[in-house]
């Protein structure tokens, strides 16, 4: 069963990772055909790290509405940021230990992920 209170906000974060995703996706090919394969699979792998653990915390941030369950969504909020961060250190960690990274590309696409939030909800209308 699908509760009505989170639909809305939770087609609204969908639809920014998916437009994040798009973003990451033709930039990396940009970058692919202007400087090779090295620096894309660096800022593939950036945007990948920034995206993942977006859709974790997209998922638990979502999972519980309703003024019943309001301690739940607390929780479950708090739960997804605290995995969201777990997940992304991991990441981080797994890729400097097995790829050898381009540091711009890599934090770059890395940080063009992490501001897109703040620009995406100006691209994407949200219903009312």
């Amino acid at each position: 069963m699908t509760n009505q209170l989170t639909k809305p906000g939770k087609l609204f974060a969908y639809k920014q990772i998916a437009l994040i995703t798009f973003i990451v996706f033709m930039s990396t090919l940009v970058i692919y055909f202007a400087c090779g394969f090295n620096q894309a699979k660096s800022a593939a792998l950036g945007g990948a790290i920034g995206i993942v653990p977006n859709l974790l915390f997209a998922y638990k941030a979502f999972k519980y509405a309703g003024a019943r369950s309001s301690r739940q969504i607390v929780d479950s909020f708090f739960s997804g940021v605290k995995q969201k961060m777990i997940l992304m250190a991991f990441l981080f960690a797994l890729t400097f230990k097995l790829v050898e990274v381009i540091p711009l590309a890599f934090f770059g696409m890395f940080c063009l992920v992490m501001a897109m939030p703040l620009i995406t909800p100006f691209i994407i209308k949200q219903p009312r």
